[in-house]
């Protein structure tokens, strides 16, 4: 993919009001954001890679493309107008940079700028910003306002694989997805892919193409739909409507639909479980062993359910091109893996795509007048603040549903946060419990390995709003984007001594 050139970096931005971390999805729909509705505000975006686009630009895996279709994975303020819905890496990636181009953001983009350690000081109502440059190893240091983390919530720099016995005697090839290797031949071979979640079943069918034979490994199998990569009605209607105008009413028309399948899920679990067999049975060989591959033993959306454009998965299982095995690995030998069963699965080049580590907040350390603060000990505060720390949100997308659509949402409240501080003439803006022992549960409520994990090192949740992570964009539509920013558990104040103006960005070609 290309990489997106931008200016370096001078000193010009030593003190901005916002300082953005991460220029991903996230990073840049904020940076567009703070643009439309506040561009005076001075901003930076700080991004550790050497490029733009975060998820999209790392991963370099074979078929990488989004499980979210791009109306509801798009910004609302961009219309989507590839007729691919469901799109691979290249176009998003291509949309992103292109969304912060017309916004003005190439200026604002520090590449190679990785954010150490913060620490903010409410005598002074700014955050100190430790910053590394990634490239020259020099260090130096920022203040702003408002610190914002867009950093996404797992480790870039390091993906999780678990305990695989012998692995080293292994006479093959061995990559995670999060690390492929440029260049990687597989043309004819036998390939294993370890794992069944949404970068195995996009591996297995783009690596067969070329492969000799893929095998898919599976302790555990998952939800698997298919969805039509293009979008039939938004087609149409871009036939006869403006771009805007037929993006606003499909991306409607997807949320209400994205929005009925959960809630039919989690409603009738036992319905959904026997009409995702009945439409996998339809898509599979006949007398395939549904019920052993694809029939998970937890309900659908306890885990993401996996979405396969135009059903490539299964047709390339049908073709003979695919195998799925469910199984347990008892240890590697020289040419492949032997499993409990007594199996062996002969292979050349051995895929785990076994998951994330999940790290809040770019792993950044962070302190609040002078005491380090415990991520664990936090609770969030409508999605985006946590307690007790001052001038700080994050971004974290919904897992039942189109990541951006919360995101998004998250952006137009935070730019209302910020306008009314200004009207009020406030300085600081801290979220506080109402009560010490408030009861708490764990942050997201959801079943994935990655997320279990970590679940001990992440903030918590209240049982009720505003201290919730909600996962319904109805409701946070009203809460985010029509809701009032005051609230009785939010606490406004002045900078306990008054302070110079911020120094705003200097306008650069």
């Amino acid at each position: 993919m290309p990489v997106h050139h931008l200016p370096p970096a001078d000193h010009a931005d030593a003190h901005v009001d916002v300082l953005i971390v991460g220029a991903g999805l996230s990073g840049i729909g904020l940076g567009c954001y703070l643009q439309q509705s506040q561009p005076t505000r001075s901003f930076v975006i700080l991004e550790a890679r050497g490029a733009t686009g975060g998820t999209w630009d790392l991963f370099r895996y074979p078929g990488i493309r989004s499980d979210s279709d791009l109306h509801t994975f798009g910004y609302e303020f961009k219309p989507w107008v590839n007729r691919k819905s469901i799109a691979g890496a290249q176009d998003i990636l291509a949309y992103l940079r292109e969304a912060a181009t017309e916004h003005g953001l190439d200026s604002r983009i520090r590449l190679h700028h990785k954010v150490t350690a913060v620490s903010w000081s409410s005598d002074k109502a700014l955050w100190t910003v430790d910053v590394e440059r990634t490239d020259t190893g020099e260090r130096r240091q920022m203040t702003c306002r408002w610190l914002f983390s867009a950093a996404g919530y797992y480790r870039y720099d390091q993906g999780y694989t678990p305990q695989l016995p012998g692995i080293e005697r292994f006479g093959g090839t061995v990559v995670h997805p999060q690390h492929w290797p440029e260049g990687l031949d597989y043309s004819g071979k036998r390939v294993v892919v370890i794992g069944s979640g949404a970068t195995a079943v996009t591996l297995v069918p783009a690596m067969a193409e070329h492969a000799g034979h893929v095998t898919m490994l599976q302790r555990t199998p998952t939800y698997v739909m298919s969805l039509p990569s293009e979008d039939a009605i938004a087609i149409a209607l871009r036939r006869v409507l403006p771009d805007r105008w037929a993006y606003a009413i499909t991306r409607r028309k997807n949320i209400a639909l994205q929005r009925a399948i959960w809630r039919f899920c989690q409603k009738r679990p036992e319905a959904a479980r026997r009409f995702i067999r009945w439409a996998n049975k339809r898509a599979l060989p006949e007398g395939y062993p549904v019920d052993e591959h694809f029939n998970p033993p937890y309900d659908p959306w306890d885990q993401r359910l996996c979405a396969v454009p135009d059903g490539d998965l299964f047709r390339t299982i049908r073709r003979g091109h695919a195998t799925v095995v469910t199984d347990h690995i008892q240890h590697f030998t020289e040419g492949g893996i032997r499993l409990k069963s007594g199996k062996e699965l002969a292979a050349d080049v051995v895929v785990t795509a076994t998951g994330l580590n999940l790290q809040l907040f770019g792993g950044i350390a962070m302190q609040v007048d002078g005491e380090p603060v415990d991520f664990s000990r936090k609770v969030a505060f409508k999605g985006m603040m946590l307690d007790g720390i001052p001038n700080m949100a994050f971004a974290i997308g919904y897992t039942n549903s189109s990541w951006t659509l919360k995101v998004g949402l998250l952006c137009e409240h935070f730019c209302r946060l910020l306008a009314y501080m200004d009207d009020n003439g406030h300085a600081i803006c801290r979220p506080e419990l109402p009560s010490p022992d408030m009861p708490t549960r764990a942050l997201l409520d959801f079943d994935a390995g990655y997320v279990k994990r970590a679940l001990a090192a992440l903030p918590r949740q209240g049982q009720g709003a505003p201290w919730l992570m909600s996962m319904d964009y109805r409701l946070d539509e009203q809460a985010l984007r029509r809701g009032d920013v005051r609230d009785p558990n939010l606490k406004f104040s002045g900078p306990r001594r008054v302070q110079a103006a911020p120094v705003k960005l200097a306008a650069r070609a």
